[in-house]
Parts: C-alpha cells; structure tokens; sequence
C-alpha cells in the first residue's frame, strides 16, 4: 500500500486499526484469546501520536457497542439457523441454536470486546490524510 492511498473503512476496523491514521495497531498483542492481555494498548498510535484513551473513563461507553454487537451476532446466527436447520415446535431445534449461540457469543467475546473498543474510538475520531504533518489531538 502506498502512503498515498486511503486504507479502507472496514478493513481498518477489522484488523483493529488507529482510525486516525488507519495504519497503526491499536493493541500490543493481535492475539485477542490471550486474555491477561486482552487489553494490552498503548497510551497513542505508534504512526500517528494519537493517544486512545480521549479523557477518563472514556471506555466505558464500549459497553453499548459491545451489545450491540452481541445483539446482531445472536440475530445472524438465529437467520442462519433458521434457513438452514429450520425451526420447529415438535423438537428441540430452538434449544440446538440456543446453545449453539450462547458458546458463540462466549467464544468470541474477547474479540467482540476489542472490536467494541475499536467502533466506539471511530465515532470520536476521524481519518486524517495529512496525519504526518497535524498534531493529534491531545489527552484532556
């Protein structure tokens, strides 16, 4: 990729990008199931200087992302199973899918967290192509 060019929206948040810069990892570890470390980010943006944390407590508003996307997870697997398996009240498909989707959303919450972290830091920040020569915004 050339530094002329936009990264992409959604690969950046997928691959867990700066969205200022979209180059820059945004934790220290890619491993999410590593879960002492699950957490693991530095202060800023090792491209960009942008810093992560944008005041105190500012994590906390990741709570709503992050059921959000608990919600559209379990509503996909519940429209994948129902096309494919189907529904019925005469056996215990519901149940099947039930526990289907409670080890899904158990499996994969270390990686919904972080991706929580990540969607809620993109509503506060904005791609900047001239991040190079633009101070980041500081901590307040």
């Amino acid at each position: 990729m050339s530094a002329a060019s936009k990264p992409n929206y959604l690969w950046s948040i997928l691959t867990m990008k700066c969205p200022r810069c979209r180059r820059g990892p945004m934790f220290n570890n890619n491993n999410p199931w590593q879960l002492k470390k699950v957490f693991d980010m530095p202060k800023k943006c090792c491209e960009c200087n942008q810093p992560y944390e944008l005041e105190v407590g500012f994590w906390y508003g990741t709570g709503y992302v992050s059921y959000a996307l608990s919600v559209a997870l379990s509503v996909t697997s519940f429209v994948a199973w129902y096309v494919l398996i189907g529904m019925s009240t005469k056996d215990a498909r519901f149940f099947w899918w039930m526990g289907t989707n409670i080890f899904l959303l158990v499996f994969l919450q270390p990686w919904l967290m972080r991706l929580s972290r990540v969607i809620y830091l993109y509503f506060f920040v904005s791609y900047n192509p001239d991040y190079k020569k633009e101070v980041a915004e500081p901590i307040r």
